[in-house]
C-alpha cells in the first residue's frame, strides 16, 4: 500500500494539470464520469493515503488500497480505474477505490492528523494516544485518524529508531518514548519522502525485510500482530517491550 509520502510525491508530478479541463474521461469507475468531464481541475490534494482531485463543487477521491497504482502521461497495458484526459497529457488510476466526496474538504479532513501536512498537530496526537491505553503501539501507528499516511514500513522503521517493540502498549509506554514516537512518525514521513523522490528509500531501510538487526546482529522476529495483523519486523534485544507492571 502506497504511503503518504508517496502521494505526495503524485501531488507534485501532476502540477501541470492544475487549472486544466477534463476534455475526457474514461475506465470503469462506477461514478458519474459524464459529471467530471469539461470541468477545470482547481487543485489537488493529499490527506494521508488519499488523493484529492478537487473541482469547483466535489472532489473525486483515490485510495490505491493494497495494489493500486497510476501513470502519467502513459498506459500500463491493463484496464483503468478511472482515466482523465487533458490537453497537456493524461492521468490514469489503476486496482484503486474511486469516490467522489461532495462535501467541502475542511468538513472531511482533519488536516492537523496528516504528519506530512502543515497544520500537524503533534499535541492532538498524543491527546487521541492518550485515550487509548491498551492499544499496541503496532497498531496505533497504523490509526490514519492519528497518523494519516503511516504506513507498514514507517510502522516498523520508526519503532526500529526509537528503540520499542511493537507488542508494547501505549499505556506502558513512558512519556518520553511516547514523545519520541509521535515526533519519528513525523520526521521519518519527510525522510522517507526525500529517500523515495532519491530512487533510494530501501537502502534506508534499518528493519524492514531485514533478517539481521543493525545494532546488535541479533535474528530480527518477523510476526503478523496487532488488530491491524500486518507484518512486524522487530530486534527482541534492541527493542524494549515495556511493562508498567514490572
Amino acid at each position: 500500500m502506497p504511503e503518504g509520502p508517496s502521494l505526495v510525491i503524485l501531488k507534485n508530478a501532476v502540477q501541470m494539470f492544475k487549472g486544466q479541463k477534463v476534455i475526457a474521461v474514461s475506465g470503469n469507475t462506477s461514478i458519474d464520469k459524464d459529471a467530471i468531464r469539461d470541468l477545470e481541475v482547481i487543485d489537488f490534494k493529499t490527506w494521508g493515503k488519499h488523493f484529492l482531485i478537487c473541482f469547483k463543487n466535489f472532489t473525486v477521491r483515490i485510495h490505491l488500497l493494497m495494489f493500486g497504482s497510476y501513470a502519467i502521461n502513459e498506459r500500463k497495458g491493463r484496464p483503468e480505474r478511472l482515466s482523465l484526459q487533458f490537453a497537456n497529457g493524461e492521468l490514469n488510476f489503476y486496482t484503486c477505490s474511486v469516490q467522489v466526496i461532495e462535501e467541502p474538504l475542511n468538513e472531511v479532513y482533519d488536516w492537523a492528523a496528516d504528519v506530512l501536512n502543515d497544520n500537524w498537530d503533534a499535541k492532538a496526537a498524543r491527546k487521541k494516544l492518550k485515550a487509548q491505553p491498551g492499544t499496541l503501539v503496532c497498531d496505533a501507528l497504523f490509526d490514519q485518524n492519528i497518523f494519516a499516511g503511516v504506513g507498514n514500513i514507517i510502522k516498523n522503521e520508526v519503532l526500529f529508531r526509537i528503540k520499542v517493540s511493537p507488542l508494547t502498549t501505549i499505556g506502558d509506554l513512558p512519556p518520553r518514548k511516547l514523545t519520541e514516537m509521535i515526533h519519528e512518525a513525523r520526521n521519518y514521513s519527510f525522510d522517507f519522502l526525500e529517500w523515495k523522490k532519491a530512487f533510494e528509500l530501501k537502502k534506508h531501510w534499518l528493519v524492514y525485510t531485514k533478517k539481521i538487526c543493525p545494532r546488535d546482529k541479533t535474528a530480527i522476529i518477523k510476526k503478523h500482530l496487532g488488530k491491524t495483523n500486518r507484518r512486524s519486523f522487530y530486534c527482541p534485544v534492541c527493542q524494549i517491550k515495556y511493562d508498567a507492571l514490572k
